[in-house]
C-alpha cells in the first residue's frame, strides 16, 4: 500500500541514523528525504517484502514497525538471523546480487521506502557522504550478524537475552525511540524464541529469569530497563561492534 507523500517527518528516522553513521550536509539529508518520498509504502504484519531466492531491484528503507531477515528449514524450523528496525535498511547493496539468500517478513506493520537501483545509485555518486554512510550500513549489518552467532554458539541462554535486549536499546538511541531507559517491544516470545536459539518456553522461561532478577521490567510490550549497566554486564555486552552508532 502506497503511503502519502504528505506523511510529515516520514523520513526522519531514516535521516537520524544516517547522520549518527556519517554526519550529514543538510543537502545530503535533503536529498535522501526526496528519495524517501519518492517510494513510500506499506506492509501489514506477517507479509514478505521479499522472499528467499526472489530477484531485487533496490533498496528498502524502514521508516516505522520492526521487520526481521529469517530463513526456514524444509520442516518448518525457522531461525531469525536480525532484526531490522526504524532507520535501518532491509538490504543496501544487495541488488547487486541476483536473489536474496534469505527471506525478509514484518513483525508488525510497517511503513518502508523503496529506492530503484538507478535512482539509488544515482544518489550515491552524487552524495559521497550518502554513499559511505550505506557502505557503513552494510558493514555494520554484518558486524550484528557476528555478534548473533557469538550469541548462539557461546553464551548461555540467560546472557543471549539480555545481550538482545541491550543491543536492541542501542540501536534504537541513535533514532530517538528510547524513552528513558524503556523501549516499545512489539515482536512476540515466539519472535525472541527464534533470535536466540531457544524453544519457545525456554524463551518465556529465560524473560522470567531477567525480570525476577531486577535486571528488566515487560509491560504490556515496553521493556524496561533500570540498571544498563547491570544488564550489560550479565549479558557480557561490548558496544564496539555498534561503534558507528555512537553518539558523535
Amino acid at each position: 500500500m502506497r503511503v502519502q507523500a504528505t506523511d510529515v517527518g516520514v523520513a526522519q528516522p531514516v535521516i537520524r541514523r544516517f547522520n549518527a553513521l556519517r554526519p550529514l550536509s543538510d543537502e545530503d539529508a535533503a536529498a535522501l528525504e526526496h528519495a524517501v518520498l519518492e517510494g513510500l509504502l506499506r506492509a501489514g504484519p506477517g507479509e514478505d517484502l521479499i522472499a528467499e531466492d526472489e530477484p531485487i531491484d533496490g533498496v528498502r528503507l524502514v521508516l516505522s514497525g520492526w521487520l526481521f531477515r529469517h530463513k526456514t528449514l524444509e520442516d518448518g524450523r525457522r531461525q531469525i538471523v536480525n532484526f531490522i528496525l526504524p532507520g535501518e535498511t532491509c538490504d543496501a547493496h544487495a541488488y547487486l546480487l541476483s536473489t536474496l539468500d534469505h527471506s525478509i517478513t514484518s513483525a508488525t506493520p510497517v511503513a518502508f521506502a523503496e529506492i530503484k537501483r538507478a535512482r539509488f545509485e544515482k544518489l550515491m555518486a552524487n552524495h559521497r557522504t550518502l554513499a559511505e554512510a550505506f557502505m557503513c550500513e552494510t558493514l555494520l549489518t554484518s558486524a550484528i550478524e557476528r555478534e548473533w552467532i557469538i550469541n548462539l554458539g557461546r553464551r548461555a541462554a540467560f546472557e543471549r537475552m539480555a545481550h538482545l535486549f541491550c543491543e536492541i536499546f542501542e540501536r534504537l538511541r541513535p533514532v530517538g525511540l528510547i524513552d528513558g531507559h524503556s523501549y516499545a517491544l512489539p515482536i512476540t516470545q515466539t519472535d525472541l524464541a527464534d533470535a536466540t536459539g531457544l524453544s519457545v518456553v525456554h524463551a518465556n522461561r529465560t524473560i522470567q529469569e531477567l525480570r525476577s532478577s531486577g535486571l528488566i521490567v515487560l509491560k504490556e510490550r515496553t521493556l524496561t530497563i533500570p540498571d544498563l549497566d547491570a544488564l550489560k554486564n550479565a549479558a557480557m555486552y561490548s558496544p564496539g561492534y555498534l561503534r558507528p552508532y555512537r553518539a558523535t
